[in-house]
């Protein structure tokens, strides 16, 4: 439906126009005429603007401008050929006026006003034309007007073996005898007939079938070649010869009465065993370096010229510290930060906190300002990594035993992280503090998730024995349903914590992130764990501020939201002192840290040992 049409001219003088409400939307054609006629842009012939779109035709012959709007929910098929249809007629039936516009200028717009009635059968018209083209049915082709029926039978004849179809020639005209040509000339040899073609198309096959049957003569055999005496090729472990393809190959069905056994698998849980009754505490993380450096040397590595309190020798003698003192110290800190992979924005805040804290202080020698800078900068870093609640699992789990119902944890995160690998690690702890463990396999879109679960559950059962139970339902299922399914599952089954994995997925994908928001809501879970790789650093913020917004903003009215409660850190043992992605999630979220994956055994898992990561950041 068509909300205004006006005629303009060039000068923004309105000859006439037709309005189906008051309103006569200045600002959209005032933002059309300076965004678009101003710039020129002719390629284009509608604009959009606050939901509506603004069709318009030029007339260069009287320098108008004919502009049709609607809603841009409505899809106007007509609306370019109605204004082509009122630009012809306008011109048409106002041509004098507008050859003279001074009479314009004299009688006004008022001169136009019986053009409404012309406009509403040219609106009629083509709008009737448009449904009754939206209401035309397409007929199919008739036989007669179709490919096939063109074909005659001779265009569908296969030719004979051997024999290729040519297209008829037109026959050539017969060469004229000339009284010159000679008695003893050679006469032209005669045509063979179609029989004798054939008779020799025949004659060729059998030749051929007679020659294929004869059998080939055999060639004299070489006498076997003697191997060369050398030094053999050597074999590498896992190198791909013969007797480790043997090895690796588990597709021989076993023998009867006896599973087939993995000698791989068999190793790892030979290996595994050893921390059976020995991983019921989680260890701090003790972050040190192959080579232990001394005090001493990580001193003169800061200090020294390109160090990052190297800035600070300059800054001796008994008078204040001032902002700009301050600057090109806390410049260097903040770039070694960042190369720390601690993401901007806590490195911007933390370097303001040791700002603020510097900030007026009188001191003196050099070691006096490098203390302070650095206890500083330590307290800073305590504080921020810090959490601002602590959470006890394992206290959790016996209040949820005492109201009957399991301890429900969800694993979340972007993709390739290691939830369903930490998932594991965490399952062997609470194995060993005595706890049953249901896994949901929530990764219904991975393809190998379900799988790698199952392996997970065979090992820690072959561990303690009965303890882990897993629920799937296969691929393509929904998350929400199954967790739900699982949780009903443990109560019947008095399974003390359900932990459900969950497909990794892009904080950018709508779609999935509306789906964990469902899964959240739906069950309801006591602990909601983001696992984020300590590798990234900037992509940390984006990643937990997303997630976090995605959770509120699929929160059903009314309802509290329910955001990330705490992290896992994984892959910590491949960073060396680049340990900053626990700065930057601490300080997003502002919760725990509370486990942290650093090895590739079930009992490789830690908690957050703060001094150790601000030691760390420090050096």
């Amino acid at each position: 439906m068509i909300e205004f049409i006006a005629v303009i001219d060039k000068g923004g003088m309105l000859y006439w126009h037709h309005a189906e409400s008051d309103k006569l939307y200045e600002e959209s054609i005032n933002k059309l005429i300076m965004d678009v006629l101003a710039q020129e842009r002719a390629n284009i012939n509608h604009f959009k603007h606050n939901d509506m779109v603004l069709k318009f035709r030029m007339d260069n012959e009287y320098d108008l401008l004919f502009i049709v709007i609607h809603h841009s929910i409505i899809q106007l098929a007509y609306a370019d050929k109605l204004l082509a249809d009122i630009n012809a007629s306008f011109c048409r039936n106002y041509e004098e006026f507008l050859s003279h516009k001074e009479n314009i200028f004299l009688s006004g717009p008022e001169a136009f006003e019986d053009f409404t009635k012309q406009f509403q059968k040219l609106y009629k018209s083509n709008r009737e034309e448009s449904e009754k083209e939206a209401q035309v049915v397409r007929k199919p082709m008739s036989y007669q007007e179709s490919y096939k029926s063109k074909k005659t039978v001779e265009s569908m004849i296969i030719s004979r073996p051997g024999e290729e179809k040519k297209k008829p020639e037109p026959p050539k005209p017969a060469a004229k005898q000339t009284p010159t040509s000679s008695p003893e000339s050679p006469k032209p040899a005669p045509k063979r007939s179609d029989d004798e073609d054939e008779d020799l198309q025949l004659k060729r096959q059998a030749f051929l079938m007679k020659q294929m049957k004869q059998p080939k003569k055999k060639e004299p055999t070489s006498p076997p070649q003697q191997k060369k005496k050398g030094k053999d090729q050597r074999v590498w472990e896992l190198g791909g010869s013969g007797k480790e393809a043997a090895v690796l190959d588990y597709s021989a069905p076993a023998p009867e009465g006896k599973a087939q056994e993995n000698p791989e698998e068999l190793r790892f849980l030979d290996e595994q065993r050893q921390y059976v009754g020995h991983s019921a505490e989680i260890k701090d993380l003790d972050y040190s370096d192959d080579e232990e450096e001394d005090d001493d040397v990580i001193e003169e590595k800061v200090t020294s010229k390109g160090g990052w309190l190297s800035q600070l020798k300059g800054l001796v003698g008994n008078k204040k510290l001032t902002a700009t003192d301050i600057a090109p110290v806390m410049d260097k800190m903040r770039e070694n930060l960042i190369m720390k992979n601690v993401a901007a924005e806590p490195a911007e805040k933390i370097c303001d906190s040791v700002a603020n804290k510097l900030e007026g202080k009188v001191l003196g020698t050099f070691a006096r300002i490098n203390n302070e800078v650095k206890e500083a900068m330590r307290e800073s870093l305590t504080h921020l990594l810090t959490p601002k609640r602590r959470i006890d699992i394992l206290r959790d789990i016996l209040q949820s035993k005492s109201e009957k119902r399991p301890y429900v944890v969800v694993f979340c995160g972007v993709n390739g992280v290691g939830k369903s690998t930490n998932l594991a690690k965490i399952t062997f702890w609470l194995n060993e503090n005595g706890h049953k463990v249901l896994i949901a396999a929530g990764d219904t879109f991975r393809a190998g998730a379900v799988e790698q679960l199952r392996t997970h559950t065979k090992h820690l059962n072959a561990l303690h024995p009965n303890s882990v139970k897993l629920y799937e339902q296969g691929y393509g299922k929904d998350p929400a349903g199954l967790a739900a399914a699982a949780v009903e599952i443990a109560k019947e089954a008095a399974m003390d914590v359900v932990l459900v994995d969950t497909a990794g997925r892009m904080q950018d994908n709508d779609g999935l992130m509306r789906a964990l928001a469902k899964l959240i809501h739906v069950n309801k879970p006591d602990l909601t764990l983001f696992v984020g790789e300590a590798l990234v650093g900037n992509e940390a913020v984006d990643q937990l501020v997303k997630f976090n917004q995605a959770l509120a903003n699929h929160t059903p009215p009314g309802e509290q939201p329910r955001l990330i409660d705490g992290m896992v850190l994984t892959k910590f043992d491949t960073i060396d002192d680049k340990v900053g992605a626990a700065v930057s999630m601490t300080y997003i979220t502002g919760q725990p840290i509370i486990f942290v994956g650093c090895g590739q055994t079930y009992r490789d898992l830690r908690s957050l040992n703060v001094s150790s990561v601000v030691a760390a950041l420090l050096k």
